[in-house]
């Protein structure tokens, strides 16, 4: 007897196995050419300058992405976005930590002269908080931690992402003199997802809790 052919939601995982590692290599890919510009002299006169926006730009970028992954399956019913969206927030946070360590090499690893800056300027007050923002949620990102510290509080603590990210597109807001559109591009971005992640939520919340009521008082008449 032959034996039934495997369900297309059995065959899914294994047409998407490419899909993480895909993320990962596309992802670090940028390091790189990064670093291929570094040692060939391409990064032009500023080369520190150079490449902390480009670091910048590309956590912003990352980060933003793994945002759009939760919106974009409640509204399609994809699963492949849940597959990569822990993949693009790690990675976004690995840019932001390399983005904060060219900022400490610049200013020589001077913790005195940096903790000033920190407290003194809001356009880096605003990136540090937001990188202080991604480490307890790098931290929790794994299956372990989501069962020690159960799925309810595990969600809440990572709804930090849209502060930290929002504090990211602050940043990058206070920290461009001349040119503000690609910062409001992000801020407006980044408003689009959280409004479409509230308009889809907040109704089926109130579906569940007006059919709990009418539940209950069917059952008390």
């Amino acid at each position: 007897m032959t034996r039934p052919s495997p369900t297309p939601a059995r065959r899914a995982p294994a047409r998407l196995g490419w899909l993480v590692p895909a993320v990962t290599v596309g992802g670090l890919l940028p390091v790189a050419v990064l670093v291929s510009d570094a040692l060939s002299g391409a990064l032009g006169a500023n080369p520190i300058q150079r490449a902390t926006l480009q670091t910048g730009l590309l956590t912003l970028a990352l980060l933003v992405l793994s945002l759009a992954c939760t919106p974009l399956r409640l509204l399609t019913g994809w699963t492949w976005p849940a597959r990569i969206r822990k993949t693009l927030g790690l990675l976004g946070f690995g840019y932001a930590a390399l983005h904060f360590l060219i900022y400490l090499l610049d200013h020589g690893l001077d913790l005195t002269l940096i903790t000033e800056d920190v407290l003194k300027r809001p356009f880096i007050t605003a990136g540090f908080t937001a990188l202080l923002l991604l480490v307890p949620l790098a931290l929790t990102s794994t299956p372990r931690a989501v069962r020690r510290l159960g799925f309810a509080r595990w969600t809440r603590l990572h709804q930090l992402a849209y502060v930290a990210v929002s504090l990211g597109a602050l940043h990058y807001y206070w920290g461009v003199k001349k040119d503000h559109t690609p910062p409001l591009i992000y801020a407006a971005v980044i408003a689009a997802l959280f409004l479409i992640r509230f308009l889809i939520r907040f109704p089926k919340r109130g579906h569940d809790r007006s059919g709990t009521r009418g539940a209950g008082r069917a059952a008390k008449s």
